[in-house]
Protein backbone atom coordinates (compact mmCIF):
# COMPACT_ATOMS: atom_id res chain seq x y z
CA UNK A 1 0.00 0.00 0.00
CA UNK A 2 1.64 3.24 -1.11
CA UNK A 3 1.52 6.33 1.04
CA UNK A 4 -0.21 9.29 -0.60
CA UNK A 5 0.79 12.48 1.15
CA UNK A 6 -2.22 14.41 -0.05
CA UNK A 7 -4.47 11.97 1.79
CA UNK A 8 -2.76 12.29 5.16
CA UNK A 9 -3.87 14.88 7.70
CA UNK A 10 -0.92 17.23 7.22
CA UNK A 11 -1.99 19.45 10.12
CA UNK A 12 -1.83 16.56 12.59
CA UNK A 13 1.54 15.49 11.23
CA UNK A 14 2.78 19.10 11.45
CA UNK A 15 1.58 19.60 15.03
CA UNK A 16 3.22 16.39 16.21
CA UNK A 17 6.48 17.09 14.37
CA UNK A 18 6.80 20.57 15.89
CA UNK A 19 5.99 19.21 19.36
CA UNK A 20 8.70 16.56 19.05
CA UNK A 21 11.23 19.19 17.94
CA UNK A 22 10.31 21.46 20.87
CA UNK A 23 10.48 18.49 23.21
CA UNK A 24 13.93 17.45 21.99
CA UNK A 25 15.31 20.97 22.41
CA UNK A 26 13.80 21.32 25.88
CA UNK A 27 15.05 17.86 26.93
CA UNK A 28 18.58 19.02 26.13
CA UNK A 29 18.10 22.36 27.87
CA UNK A 30 16.46 20.95 31.00
CA UNK A 31 18.66 17.85 31.41
CA UNK A 32 22.17 19.12 30.66
CA UNK A 33 22.78 20.38 34.21
CA UNK A 34 21.35 17.15 35.63
CA UNK A 35 23.68 15.09 33.42
CA UNK A 36 26.73 17.17 34.35
CA UNK A 37 25.97 16.80 38.04
CA UNK A 38 25.81 13.01 37.86
CA UNK A 39 28.93 10.96 38.56
CA UNK A 40 27.55 8.12 36.42
CA UNK A 41 27.06 10.22 33.28
CA UNK A 42 30.03 11.44 31.24
CA UNK A 43 28.32 13.86 28.85
CA UNK A 44 26.04 16.84 29.40
CA UNK A 45 24.17 15.72 26.24
CA UNK A 46 23.53 12.19 27.56
CA UNK A 47 19.74 12.49 27.80
CA UNK A 48 19.53 14.47 24.56
CA UNK A 49 21.44 11.83 22.58
CA UNK A 50 19.23 9.07 23.90
CA UNK A 51 16.13 11.14 23.14
CA UNK A 52 17.27 11.60 19.53
CA UNK A 53 17.40 7.83 19.13
CA UNK A 54 13.87 7.57 20.48
CA UNK A 55 12.74 10.37 18.15
CA UNK A 56 14.11 8.55 15.09
CA UNK A 57 12.41 5.32 16.16
CA UNK A 58 9.16 7.19 16.94
CA UNK A 59 9.03 8.84 13.50
CA UNK A 60 9.75 5.48 11.87
CA UNK A 61 6.95 3.79 13.85
CA UNK A 62 4.55 6.65 13.11
CA UNK A 63 5.13 6.62 9.35
CA UNK A 64 4.96 2.82 9.13
CA UNK A 65 1.70 2.80 11.09
CA UNK A 66 0.28 5.48 8.81
CA UNK A 67 0.63 3.10 5.85
CA UNK A 68 -1.28 0.23 7.45
CA UNK A 69 -5.03 -0.18 7.73
CA UNK A 70 -5.57 -0.90 11.47
CA UNK A 71 -8.55 -3.12 10.60
CA UNK A 72 -6.16 -5.85 9.43
CA UNK A 73 -5.14 -6.36 13.08
CA UNK A 74 -8.69 -7.03 14.29
CA UNK A 75 -8.45 -10.85 13.90
CA UNK A 76 -5.37 -10.80 16.15
CA UNK A 77 -6.67 -8.53 18.91
CA UNK A 78 -7.10 -11.29 21.51
CA UNK A 79 -3.49 -12.57 21.25
CA UNK A 80 -2.34 -8.93 21.39
CA UNK A 81 -4.52 -8.32 24.47
CA UNK A 82 -3.14 -11.42 26.18
CA UNK A 83 0.38 -10.22 25.38
CA UNK A 84 -0.44 -6.86 26.99
CA UNK A 85 -1.68 -8.58 30.14
CA UNK A 86 1.42 -10.80 30.19
CA UNK A 87 3.69 -7.75 30.21
CA UNK A 88 1.68 -6.20 33.07
CA UNK A 89 2.17 -9.38 35.10
CA UNK A 90 5.83 -9.91 34.21
CA UNK A 91 6.75 -6.40 35.34
CA UNK A 92 5.85 -7.38 38.93
CA UNK A 93 8.63 -9.98 38.91
CA UNK A 94 11.32 -7.51 37.89
CA UNK A 95 13.47 -5.39 40.24
CA UNK A 96 11.90 -2.15 41.44
CA UNK A 97 12.87 1.11 39.73
CA UNK A 98 12.16 4.21 41.84
CA UNK A 99 10.19 2.05 44.30
CA UNK A 100 7.71 0.95 41.61
CA UNK A 101 7.19 -1.93 39.19
CA UNK A 102 6.35 0.25 36.19
CA UNK A 103 9.35 -0.49 33.98
CA UNK A 104 10.56 -3.65 32.28
CA UNK A 105 14.33 -3.62 31.78
CA UNK A 106 15.29 -5.52 28.63
CA UNK A 107 18.99 -4.66 28.95
CA UNK A 108 19.35 -2.47 25.89
CA UNK A 109 16.07 -0.66 26.53
CA UNK A 110 13.56 -0.06 29.32
CA UNK A 111 9.84 -0.13 28.45
CA UNK A 112 6.72 0.75 30.41
CA UNK A 113 4.05 -1.93 29.77
CA UNK A 114 1.18 0.25 31.06
CA UNK A 115 1.83 2.79 28.28
CA UNK A 116 1.37 0.13 25.62
CA UNK A 117 -1.54 -1.55 27.39
CA UNK A 118 -3.62 1.66 27.36
CA UNK A 119 -3.74 1.66 23.59
CA UNK A 120 -4.13 -2.12 23.30
CA UNK A 121 -7.26 -1.89 25.45
CA UNK A 122 -8.56 1.03 23.38
CA UNK A 123 -8.10 -1.10 20.24
CA UNK A 124 -9.86 -4.06 21.87
CA UNK A 125 -12.84 -1.95 22.97
CA UNK A 126 -13.16 -0.37 19.52
CA UNK A 127 -13.09 -3.83 17.92
CA UNK A 128 -15.54 -5.44 20.35
CA UNK A 129 -18.00 -2.54 20.63
CA UNK A 130 -18.15 -2.26 16.84
CA UNK A 131 -19.46 -5.81 16.45
CA UNK A 132 -23.08 -6.39 15.64
CA UNK A 133 -25.29 -7.37 18.51
CA UNK A 134 -23.62 -5.16 21.11
CA UNK A 135 -26.47 -3.43 22.90
CA UNK A 136 -24.94 -1.20 25.56
CA UNK A 137 -28.36 -0.12 26.78
CA UNK A 138 -28.44 -3.54 28.45
CA UNK A 139 -26.42 -3.45 31.68
CA UNK A 140 -25.67 -7.17 31.37
CA UNK A 141 -23.43 -6.42 28.37
CA UNK A 142 -20.85 -4.92 30.77
CA UNK A 143 -20.52 -8.05 32.88
CA UNK A 144 -18.92 -10.07 30.13
CA UNK A 145 -16.45 -9.66 28.61
CA UNK A 146 -15.80 -6.00 29.45
CA UNK A 147 -16.06 -6.05 33.24
CA UNK A 148 -13.38 -8.67 34.03
CA UNK A 149 -10.97 -7.46 31.31
CA UNK A 150 -11.19 -3.78 32.26
CA UNK A 151 -11.04 -4.46 36.00
CA UNK A 152 -8.03 -6.77 35.67
CA UNK A 153 -6.14 -4.22 33.60
CA UNK A 154 -6.86 -1.32 35.94
CA UNK A 155 -5.95 -3.33 39.05
CA UNK A 156 -2.62 -4.48 37.60
CA UNK A 157 -1.70 -0.90 36.68
CA UNK A 158 -2.83 0.81 39.88
CA UNK A 159 -0.79 -1.54 42.09
CA UNK A 160 2.46 -1.04 40.14
CA UNK A 161 1.75 1.62 41.53
CA UNK A 162 0.68 3.99 38.73
CA UNK A 163 -2.42 5.99 39.61
CA UNK A 164 -1.86 8.44 36.75
CA UNK A 165 -2.06 5.81 34.00
CA UNK A 166 -5.04 4.25 35.78
CA UNK A 167 -6.90 7.58 35.67
CA UNK A 168 -6.05 8.06 31.99
CA UNK A 169 -7.20 4.58 31.03
CA UNK A 170 -10.32 4.66 33.21
CA UNK A 171 -11.45 8.02 31.80
CA UNK A 172 -10.79 6.86 28.23
CA UNK A 173 -12.81 3.68 28.78
CA UNK A 174 -15.83 5.65 30.04
CA UNK A 175 -15.58 7.97 27.02
CA UNK A 176 -15.44 5.11 24.50
CA UNK A 177 -18.34 3.28 26.10
CA UNK A 178 -20.38 6.51 26.04
CA UNK A 179 -19.64 7.01 22.33
CA UNK A 180 -20.55 3.39 21.67
CA UNK A 181 -24.10 4.04 22.88
CA UNK A 182 -24.16 3.47 26.63
CA UNK A 183 -26.96 5.12 28.58
CA UNK A 184 -26.07 8.25 30.52
CA UNK A 185 -27.25 6.56 33.70
CA UNK A 186 -24.74 3.76 33.14
CA UNK A 187 -22.00 6.30 32.41
CA UNK A 188 -22.71 8.18 35.64
CA UNK A 189 -22.82 4.87 37.52
CA UNK A 190 -19.35 4.05 36.17
CA UNK A 191 -18.02 7.49 37.13
CA UNK A 192 -19.55 7.24 40.60
CA UNK A 193 -18.19 3.74 41.20
CA UNK A 194 -14.72 4.72 39.97
CA UNK A 195 -14.69 7.82 42.17
CA UNK A 196 -15.67 5.76 45.20
CA UNK A 197 -12.95 3.18 44.51
CA UNK A 198 -10.29 5.90 44.12
CA UNK A 199 -11.46 7.51 47.37
CA UNK A 200 -11.23 4.19 49.23
CA UNK A 201 -7.84 3.45 47.69
CA UNK A 202 -6.40 6.83 48.72
CA UNK A 203 -8.17 7.73 51.96
CA UNK A 204 -8.71 4.26 53.46
CA UNK A 205 -5.88 2.12 52.08
CA UNK A 206 -3.54 5.13 52.16
CA UNK A 207 -2.24 4.88 48.58
CA UNK A 208 -0.50 8.23 47.77
CA UNK A 209 -2.46 9.88 50.59
CA UNK A 210 0.50 12.06 51.57
CA UNK A 211 0.36 13.73 48.13
CA UNK A 212 -3.35 14.40 48.50
CA UNK A 213 -2.95 15.78 52.03
CA UNK A 214 -0.07 18.01 50.94
CA UNK A 215 -2.01 19.29 47.96
CA UNK A 216 -5.08 20.13 50.08
CA UNK A 217 -2.94 21.78 52.77
CA UNK A 218 -1.40 24.07 50.15
CA UNK A 219 -4.78 25.73 49.56
CA UNK A 220 -4.72 26.98 53.14
CA UNK A 221 -1.00 27.74 53.35
CA UNK A 222 1.15 27.71 50.15
CA UNK A 223 4.25 27.06 52.28
CA UNK A 224 2.83 23.62 53.12
CA UNK A 225 2.64 22.62 49.44
CA UNK A 226 4.68 19.59 48.31
CA UNK A 227 8.17 20.43 47.05
CA UNK A 228 7.43 19.54 43.42
CA UNK A 229 4.32 21.70 43.34
CA UNK A 230 6.03 24.74 44.85
CA UNK A 231 9.00 24.55 42.51
CA UNK A 232 6.75 24.07 39.48
CA UNK A 233 4.70 27.18 40.27
CA UNK A 234 7.83 29.24 41.04
CA UNK A 235 9.45 28.09 37.81
CA UNK A 236 6.43 29.14 35.77
CA UNK A 237 6.13 32.50 37.55
CA UNK A 238 9.79 33.36 36.93
CA UNK A 239 9.37 32.98 33.18
CA UNK A 240 7.23 36.07 32.79
CA UNK A 241 5.95 36.93 29.34
CA UNK A 242 8.99 35.99 27.23
CA UNK A 243 11.00 33.74 29.56
CA UNK A 244 14.56 33.93 30.84
CA UNK A 245 15.92 32.51 27.59
CA UNK A 246 16.58 29.05 26.24
CA UNK A 247 19.13 27.29 28.43
CA UNK A 248 19.10 30.02 31.10
CA UNK A 249 16.61 28.40 33.46
CA UNK A 250 17.69 28.18 37.09
CA UNK A 251 15.08 25.90 38.65
CA UNK A 252 16.08 22.90 36.49
CA UNK A 253 19.56 23.03 38.00
CA UNK A 254 18.85 23.09 41.70
CA UNK A 255 15.17 23.02 42.59
CA UNK A 256 12.68 21.52 40.11
CA UNK A 257 12.47 17.69 40.26
CA UNK A 258 12.15 15.81 36.95
CA UNK A 259 12.56 18.97 34.81
CA UNK A 260 13.00 16.90 31.63
CA UNK A 261 10.17 14.40 32.23
CA UNK A 262 7.05 15.03 34.34
CA UNK A 263 7.67 18.77 34.76
CA UNK A 264 9.10 19.68 31.37
CA UNK A 265 6.19 22.10 30.85
CA UNK A 266 7.42 24.10 33.86
CA UNK A 267 10.87 24.29 32.22
CA UNK A 268 9.23 25.54 29.03
CA UNK A 269 7.35 28.19 31.02
CA UNK A 270 10.50 29.41 32.73
CA UNK A 271 12.75 29.56 29.66
CA UNK A 272 10.24 30.47 26.93
CA UNK A 273 7.75 32.38 29.08
CA UNK A 274 4.00 32.68 28.72
CA UNK A 275 4.31 33.01 24.93
CA UNK A 276 6.22 29.74 24.62
CA UNK A 277 3.82 28.07 27.01
CA UNK A 278 0.76 29.18 25.02
CA UNK A 279 2.34 28.07 21.74
CA UNK A 280 3.06 24.64 23.21
CA UNK A 281 -0.44 24.29 24.64
CA UNK A 282 -1.87 25.46 21.31
CA UNK A 283 0.01 22.70 19.48
CA UNK A 284 -1.24 20.12 21.97
CA UNK A 285 -4.81 21.40 21.55
CA UNK A 286 -4.34 21.24 17.77
CA UNK A 287 -3.33 17.59 18.06
CA UNK A 288 -6.52 16.80 19.99
CA UNK A 289 -8.66 18.82 17.56
CA UNK A 290 -7.30 17.01 14.50
CA UNK A 291 -7.69 13.62 16.20
CA UNK A 292 -11.37 14.26 16.90
CA UNK A 293 -11.80 15.65 13.39
CA UNK A 294 -10.44 12.39 12.00
CA UNK A 295 -12.83 10.42 14.20
CA UNK A 296 -15.80 12.40 12.89
CA UNK A 297 -14.71 11.69 9.29
CA UNK A 298 -14.95 7.91 9.74
CA UNK A 299 -17.93 6.11 8.23
CA UNK A 300 -17.63 2.76 10.02
CA UNK A 301 -18.14 2.17 13.72
CA UNK A 302 -14.77 0.51 14.42
CA UNK A 303 -12.69 3.30 12.86
CA UNK A 304 -14.74 5.98 14.63
CA UNK A 305 -14.36 4.38 18.06
CA UNK A 306 -10.67 3.68 17.50
CA UNK A 307 -9.85 7.25 16.41
CA UNK A 308 -11.90 8.77 19.22
CA UNK A 309 -10.39 6.39 21.78
CA UNK A 310 -6.79 7.04 20.74
CA UNK A 311 -7.35 10.79 20.74
CA UNK A 312 -9.10 10.81 24.11
CA UNK A 313 -6.30 8.74 25.64
CA UNK A 314 -3.75 11.31 24.47
CA UNK A 315 -6.01 14.19 25.51
CA UNK A 316 -6.58 12.94 29.07
CA UNK A 317 -2.86 12.30 29.50
CA UNK A 318 -2.07 15.83 28.33
CA UNK A 319 -4.72 17.44 30.53
CA UNK A 320 -3.59 15.60 33.66
CA UNK A 321 0.06 16.52 33.15
CA UNK A 322 -0.77 20.18 32.47
CA UNK A 323 -3.07 20.28 35.53
CA UNK A 324 -0.29 18.84 37.73
CA UNK A 325 2.27 21.38 36.51
CA UNK A 326 -0.18 24.25 37.08
CA UNK A 327 -0.95 22.99 40.58
CA UNK A 328 -4.60 22.17 39.85
CA UNK A 329 -4.38 18.52 40.93
CA UNK A 330 -1.89 16.45 42.99
CA UNK A 331 1.23 15.03 41.36
CA UNK A 332 0.53 11.81 39.45
CA UNK A 333 3.82 10.95 37.74
CA UNK A 334 2.60 11.23 34.14
CA UNK A 335 4.86 12.45 31.35
CA UNK A 336 3.73 14.91 28.67
CA UNK A 337 3.29 13.18 25.28
CA UNK A 338 5.83 14.14 22.58
CA UNK A 339 7.62 16.58 24.90
CA UNK A 340 8.93 14.68 27.92
CA UNK A 341 12.09 12.58 27.91
CA UNK A 342 11.52 8.85 27.57
CA UNK A 343 11.10 6.17 24.95
CA UNK A 344 7.98 4.24 25.94
CA UNK A 345 5.66 7.23 25.99
CA UNK A 346 7.11 8.76 22.83
CA UNK A 347 7.01 5.63 20.68
CA UNK A 348 3.56 4.50 21.85
CA UNK A 349 2.16 8.02 21.35
CA UNK A 350 3.75 8.12 17.89
CA UNK A 351 2.13 4.76 17.12
CA UNK A 352 -1.26 6.20 18.12
CA UNK A 353 -0.75 9.21 15.84
CA UNK A 354 0.39 6.92 13.02
CA UNK A 355 -2.90 5.01 13.29
CA UNK A 356 -4.79 8.32 13.27
CA UNK A 357 -2.92 9.35 10.12
CA UNK A 358 -3.89 6.04 8.50
CA UNK A 359 -7.52 6.59 9.48
CA UNK A 360 -7.39 10.16 8.14
CA UNK A 361 -6.38 8.84 4.72
CA UNK A 362 -9.20 6.31 4.79
CA UNK A 363 -11.70 8.97 5.85
CA UNK A 364 -10.73 11.24 2.96
CA UNK A 365 -10.99 8.38 0.48
CA UNK A 366 -14.48 7.51 1.70
CA UNK A 367 -15.55 11.17 1.54
CA UNK A 368 -14.34 11.40 -2.07
CA UNK A 369 -16.02 8.12 -3.03
CA UNK A 370 -19.31 9.45 -1.66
Amino acid sequence: MKLKRQNIDSLLLGFVSILIIIGSVMVYSSSSALAEGSSKISSHAFFFKRQLIWVILAFTVMMLASKVNPAILRPYIFPILIGGFALLVIVYFTPEIRHTHRWLNLGFVTIQPSELFKYILVFYLAHSLAQKGRDLSDLRQYRWPYGPIILAGLVLIVFEPDLGSTLVLGTTIVFIIFLAGAKLTHVFMSIGTSTLLVYLLVMVVGYKRSRIDGFLAAWGDPLLAPHQLKQSILSLSCGGMFGVGLGNGVFKQYFLPEPHTDFILASIGEELGLIGLLVTLGLLFGLIWRGMKIAIMQTDRFSFLLAAGLTSCLAVNIMINVAVVLGLIPTTGLTLPFLSYGGSSLIVSALAVGILLSLSRQGLKKERSR
